[in-house]
């Protein structure tokens, strides 16, 4: 089989999550023994990985200390349990623009760190993804020297469950202005505004020449129901899965699921691998 790469597994240090958010993830799931392994030992995760026959993931780690409960030092948590082996764990961490003086400083110094992506999430960091037109200067310089530096920037678009999220800032079109002030930037659009605002994140990435998305958290039997036209996108889509997100099954399973769909296998080759592969490069 080809290679895939899922860009978006949650991977974290289990003992930093708020109880309420960490029984989110644990209810229903059999498979939340394997959550708490992976946690600890990079060296089992990418056994996981091998069984899947996942070559490369994305590991979305955010500070989030309101929702969550991640505090800045999850981002060099992610970056050292990346470390393991850099070439096959892609490191996400990110800038909370409410919580740091200097946000240009933070991106240069997590490059260095070995991050490779940052992640902005407004339904769990409480800010909207273009607030920085509002006055939250940290914001407009954590895009800027992303931008300047070439780090790819994933903003979470769709519906949160987890307590205490305001789905209020998570609409695909508040990023709408990211993509025309950072025009240079590389966004992410994660889970393509599911399952409100899909056809404002197919827009978006119409749009913007350097706006993609990812699939992850979408059912993937349901997702031509979602982007009939998703083969049109097909150069600006990658694949992810969202484990161990609430109601996210197994990660084989949905990769059997999307190989499934009758989209043509150059549109596939492109999504599960090739877009991933070039924007994130070894």
């Amino acid at each position: 089989m080809p290679p895939i790469i899922d860009i978006h597994i949650h991977v974290q240090p289990n003992d930093a999550i708020k109880p309420e958010a960490r029984e989110l993830i644990r209810r229903g799931r059999r498979d939340y023994d394997e959550v708490l392994k992976f946690g600890e030992s990079a060296k089992e995760f990418l056994k996981f990985l091998d069984e899947a026959e996942i070559e490369r993931a994305g590991i979305i780690n955010y500070v989030s200390p309101d929702v969550i409960g991640y505090t800045a030092e999850v981002n060099d948590w992610v970056a050292n349990y990346c470390s393991a082996d850099p070439r096959r764990l892609l490191a996400f961490g990110s800038v909370h623009p409410k919580y740091i003086f200097d946000a240009g400083a933070e991106v240069t110094r997590l490059k260095k760190l070995g991050i490779r992506g940052l992640k902005v999430h407004p339904s769990h960091q409480l800010f909207a993804p273009n607030e920085y037109r509002n006055g939250l200067g940290p914001l407009r310089a954590m895009y800027e020297r992303a931008e300047e530096v070439g780090l790819p920037v994933m903003i979470h678009t769709g519906t949160s469950i987890f307590p205490g999220a305001r789905n209020v800032y998570a609409q695909p079109m508040l990023a709408d202005d990211v993509g025309v002030d950072f025009a240079n930037l590389v966004v992410i659009l994660a889970h393509g505004g599911r399952p409100l605002w899909m056809n404002e994140a197919f827009f978006l990435v119409r749009r913007h020449k350097n706006m993609y998305m990812d699939v992850s958290g979408i059912p993937p039997q349901k997702l031509l129901e979602h982007f009939p036209r998703i083969e049109e996108i097909a150069d600006k889509v990658l694949f992810g899965t969202d484990w161990p997100g609430p109601g996210v099954p197994g990660v084989r399973g949905n990769i059997e699921k999307f190989r499934a769909l009758a989209i043509s296998p150059d549109a596939q080759q492109k999504i599960l691998y090739d877009n991933a592969a070039r924007l994130f490069p070894v």
